[in-house]
Parts: structure tokens; C-alpha cells; sequence
């Protein structure tokens, strides 16, 4: 346990602000009733990262991040911060700011004493913290809603009064749990643009969960998938779009999905073959056969949805210009042979 009068990042080292998580595991219950919520995670989180946990509801994102805060214990492994284990060392100790998706402000206070909230129960002066507080507000454009209380605001102003909170404490790390979950989607844009911004100008570390790809795709300099508790595949937003390493990978990130043939499409016996919709090529006597069921206009670009003739769905990413067919028609497709991933029918795993 750290002493409570040393300051978390001074154990870390300046500037320091790795975050490791090894062979992380975390059950919940005991024998029959026992659940695994993650399922020994190992992962390697680089000072000055931003890192994006990305999965569906229940495959143990915010958990992990809960462990890293402290707020909940790991069953087995360690998480470590710069060189330190920090397993027993307290969440107010760790030098981590934490952003929930509830905003989870005081509603009697006013904004500027939200943000100061941190750096009062700190025993900061309040000189100090009035300055501290009034620097945080001009990153995020709140400087002109200081004296007005959290009721009084917008959703999307509330949410830069829970990062402005989080940014006067100045910490080694951040943790955000879905912050941009309760905005509308053009807020939700805007911030995700005001996000990106925020971590160049910081000297800190994010780590951002999310269950929306386009979050992921857009903000993180690496993303994490999760799926039931265990780690599928860590990469570059490209990497993961381009080379999933499995079938749920390749089917979670993008939209419209991948599209998974059955096995014994295009020539292959034991493996499932996937195909991005922008790589399926409208043409005639291509080697893959359908119904159109739906035609969706976009504006930029045109989906079609059609029914395989081997079964299943097929979407094609088309452009609007193209001589559309209608509903009911039959179609048929091509792709390039360096356009096809192929997964193990059994497992899902990639294989080359």
C-alpha cells in the first residue's frame, strides 16, 4: 500500500504513465453461480496512448477498466502503472482521473465548483484551485458557464464539466466508460473531434471503452477487441478493418459488416469465407448469386441487400451513378482473390 501523503505519480516516475495488465482475470460468484467477466486479458498500454476497449455490452470492457481504476479487484493477475504493481495501492492513489457515462456531476454545485471538486478534497488552495479550475474550463469552452450549475446545461455541456473535472487533476491516466453514450449523434461528433484534440494537447494516457465501432475507428491510436471476457485482437483501427483475426472481429468492426459465406462458397471446403461490402463487384456472371431484397440510398453511396442463393445475406456497397437493380431482381457479384479472408468454420480464427 502507498502511503496516503506520496503522490501516486511520483511512485511511477515523472511522466510515466505505461499501464500494463497481465494475465488479468476476474470472476464474480462462487462455484455453480461462478461468472467470468474476463477471461486472462494481457495487454500493453504505451505512455501517451490512446486506447479504445471496444465490444458489445457484457464482454467485460468496463470491468477491465474498473480494475485499472481500482474500483474493482483482479481474481488473478496484475495491473501495472509506469513500473509499479498497483493490485493493493488505493483508486484515489493511482493517479488516474476516471469519466463516467452518467456524468455523475453534483447538482447543487456549481460548474466551476465541480471542477474543483478533485483538487479541494486534495486540500488544494482555493486560489489555486479557482486558477486550476477557470484553465481546465478554456480547454473545453466552458468558461462561460462557470456560475451556472449542472440543470442549467446541456448534455453535451455536462459531458465537457465531467472531462474539464477530470483534466484539473492533472493525472497520469485516463479512464473513460462510454462518455459520449447519452449524446445526440451530431454532439456525439463533435466531441469525439474535441476528444482527439484533447489527448494531443495532454501529456496523459486514454484509455476509452466503447461498444460503438465508429468511436473506435475514428478517435483511438489502437483498439482492443473484446468478446465474452477474452481478448480477440489489439491493432491500429486499419489493421483490425483490414486483417480481423476472426470471424466475430471481422463481422464487429465496419458497417455494414463483413459478409461470412457458408462454408463451401467460392471453392473453399473447411473454411468461412468473408467479404468486405465495398469489395463485392456488381457484374454479370459472377460467381455469386442473389435476390435483392432491400436497395438503400445514402446519398454518397447505395446498399444493396440481397438474399444468397447458398443462403444467408449478401451487402454490396455500391455507388449511387451505377444502374441500379430493383427489389426482386437476381444479381450476381464478383470480388478480387486479395479481397477474401478466410476463418476457420470451427473456431473463427483467421487463416491465411
Amino acid at each position: 500500500m502507498v502511503d496516503g501523503g506520496v503522490c501516486a505519480s511520483m511512485a511511477y516516475g515523472a511522466g510515466v504513465a505505461q499501464v500494463r495488465l497481465e494475465h488479468i482475470t476476474k470472476t464474480f460468484g462462487e462455484d455453480d453461480e461462478k461468472v467470468t467477466a474476463v477471461d486472462d486479458v494481457s495487454l500493453d498500454i504505451a505512455d501517451h496512448e490512446f486506447m479504445i476497449l471496444l465490444g458489445p455490452s457484457g464482454c467485460g470492457k468496463s470491468t477491465l477498466l474498473r480494475m485499472v481504476a481500482g474500483l474493482e479487484d483482479p481474481s488473478e493477475g496484475n495491473v501495472t502503472i509506469g513500473d509499479r504493481v498497483v493490485n493493493d495501492v488505493e483508486p484515489k492513489l493511482r493517479d488516474i482521473a476516471m469519466v463516467f457515462q452518467s456524468y455523475a456531476l453534483y447538482p447543487h454545485k456549481t460548474v466551476a465548483a465541480n471542477i474543483e471538486f478533485p483538487l479541494k478534497v486534495r486540500g488544494v488552495g482555493k486560489a489555486e484551485r479557482a486558477e486550476a479550475a477557470l484553465k481546465a474550463a478554456d480547454v473545453l469552452g466552458l468558461t462561460d458557464y462557470m456560475r451556472r450549475k449542472p440543470g442549467q446545461l446541456s448534455g453535451g455541456q455536462r459531458q465537457r464539466v465531467a472531462l474539464a473535472r477530470a483534466i484539473v487533476r492533472d493525472p497520469a491516466v485516463f479512464l473513460m466508460d462510454e462518455p459520449l453514450s447519452n449524446l445526440d449523434a451530431k454532439l456525439r461528433g463533435d466531441t469525439r473531434a474535441e476528444l482527439v484534440d484533447l489527448h494531443r494537447r495532454l501529456d496523459s494516457t486514454f484509455i476509452y471503452v466503447t461498444h460503438d465501432q465508429v468511436e473506435a475507428m475514428t478517435m483511438g491510436s489502437r483498439v482492443a477487441v473484446l468478446n465474452a471476457g477474452r481478448l480477440e485482437q489489439v491493432g491500429t483501427p486499419q489493421e483490425v478493418y483490414d486483417h480481423p483475426a476472426s470471424a466475430f472481429v471481422a463481422q464487429f468492426i465496419g458497417t455494414p459488416p463483413m459478409n461470412l459465406l457458408a462454408p463451401g462458397a467460392m471453392g473453399s471446403s473447411d473454411v468461412q469465407v468473408g467479404i468486405r461490402p465495398e469489395h463485392l463487384l456488381l457484374t454479370t456472371g459472377g460467381p455469386l448469386h442473389g435476390t435483392v431484397r432491400q436497395v438503400e440510398h445514402l446519398g454518397h453511396e447505395v446498399l444493396l441487400l440481397t438474399e444468397a442463393e447458398s443462403g444467408g445475406r449478401l451487402t454490396a456497397r455500391v455507388a449511387p451513378s451505377l444502374d441500379l437493380p430493383e427489389v426482386g431482381a437476381t444479381v450476381s457479384f464478383d470480388v478480387a482473390p486479395q479481397h477474401l479472408h478466410r476463418f476457420d468454420a470451427t473456431t473463427g480464427v483467421r487463416v491465411s
